[in-house]
């Protein structure tokens, strides 16, 4: 993503919220909401200051959440979308002692770091209640550390869909899958007529790592996924060893996979999702999260909703409705009254329902139903994660230190990808999982 400008310089000590109630504060909103007035003037001298990762359409959108918020209370708030440099561009301003009042983070790892050196400040009890109000107790615990909270989830990701094209699926008279065996015999089915069913994007590490997951949190389920995030087990615990068996049932055929192993190695992500929906398609499905479907509007012919549909990642053991996420958090980098009102804000269904009806986004927001959204699918998507409640699990590479979690060509990417080159070597792939997430804990 590209940087956009960083924001206008302002004056901090004076444009701070002066002491007023909680009470009042909530009168306000109230009458705002209700198109009672155009802000609270006790905050029209507050600017607030936002960085984040997102830029283009999704800083568009956002800021138009943010104009929301400043019609209700009459402060100004700015946006810096700062792309892939958010880490680096937060640490600079905490040396220069000129942080922002909010940042956006997409790993806890990285919340985790921030709030353990001090520079993030914990939510308050009325933003907790609200959080708790509006989102399944689960997110509040992915955004805390040592059990004080500090992230409100805002953005989120379904990783645990498989799309489909819908063409090739009428053709053959496939129906979408529930469990893993009938995913498995759907795949051996469609390779018997002459469809091959997968398309893996096997050169990007970080695809595999949501296979895998996705099959760990179905056959360990969520307490053994939070054990093995927080290495209160190994990499070479029983129930790995599993996940790998079942990933190896799909992996270990060639038949299922476009280009074989040796091509799917070769296979990059956009072209995993083109090989799909592209106007030859060479595969039925691509196992995938929810903005599969930006890649398909953006790189095909194909319309999502139509020609590009998803199911649920297929059922194995455990908890059915349990689902892999990944999202952004907003986070309190000073300590004012206006900062944590801003966070309140957006744990709302209102801020939520702004964007929803903008497209591009799901909420993990229980108090926005599906028709919120502009399309059925996203919709659905959407649901899917409401549903889960407590079941949800984020990304368990992106809760990993990252030299074990998130580098090209190392830990449990590269572990995956050689597993993919030879599906028979389980013991071998939980050994290099384990010493390698050893190393990357210093241990």
């Amino acid at each position: 993503m590209t940087p956009s400008p960083s924001p206008r310089s302002r004056t901090r000590g004076a444009r701070r919220l002066p002491a007023v109630t909680a009470a009042a504060l909530a009168t306000v909103l109230a009458a705002t909401a209700c198109g009672g007035g155009s802000g609270d003037a006790e905050l029209g001298s507050v600017t607030l200051e936002i960085v984040g990762p997102w830029a283009g359409a999704e800083q568009e959108a956002f800021e138009k959440v943010l104009d929301l918020f400043e019609s209700r209370t009459g402060a100004t708030v700015t946006y810096s979308g700062v792309g892939d440099e958010l880490s680096t561009v937060l640490q600079t301003r905490i040396q220069g002692g000129d942080v922002p009042d909010v940042a956006l983070i997409p790993q806890p790892g990285l919340i985790q770091t921030f709030a353990s050196s001090g520079d993030l400040v914990p939510l308050t009890d009325d933003v907790v209640a609200d959080v708790d109000a509006n989102m399944a107790s689960a997110w509040r615990e992915i955004g805390s550390v040592d059990g004080q909270a500090y992230g409100v989830y805002l953005k989120v990701t379904n990783k645990s869909l498989v799309w489909y094209n819908n063409d090739l699926f009428a053709e053959t008279g496939a129906e979408p899958p529930e469990t893993w065996d009938d995913f498995t015999e759907l795949s051996e089915n469609l390779s018997e007529v002459g469809v091959t069913p997968l398309s893996i994007a096997g050169a990007d590490g970080w695809v595999l790592s949501d296979w895998f997951e996705n099959v760990y949190l179905q056959v360990a389920g969520p307490e053994k996924y939070d054990q093995l995030s927080d290495r209160e087990i190994p990499w070479t615990d029983p129930t790995v060893e599993e996940a790998l068996e079942v990933l190896a049932q799909v992996w270990d055929n060639e038949n299922l996979l476009v280009g074989g192993t040796s091509g799917t190695l070769q296979t990059d992500f956009p072209t995993s999702v083109t090989n799909v929906f592209g106007d030859d398609p060479s595969a039925a499905m691509v196992v995938g999260a929810d903005f599969i479907g930006g890649v398909v509007s953006s790189s095909t012919n194909a319309d999502v909703g139509d020609q590009a549909l998803h199911y649920r990642f297929p059922y194995i053991a455990g908890e059915q409705d349990s689902v892999v996420v990944a999202g952004d958090a907003a986070v309190a980098m000073t300590d004012d009254e206006a900062t944590m009102e801003l966070l309140s804000f957006l744990a709302s269904p209102e801020a939520a329902q702004e964007w929803a009806a903008q497209g591009g986004f799901v909420s993990p927001n229980r108090n926005l139903t599906g028709d919120a959204y502009p399309d059925p699918l996203t919709g659905q998507v959407a649901e899917q994660i409401v549903a889960a409640g407590d079941s949800i699990r984020f990304d368990l590479s992106d809760l990993q230190p990252a030299a074990f979690g998130a580098t090209v060509g190392d830990g449990m990417w590269q572990a995956l990808q050689d597993f993919l080159g030879d599906p028979s070597d389980i013991e071998g792939t939980m050994e290099r999982l384990e010493a390698e997430a050893a190393e990357a804990y210093g241990e």
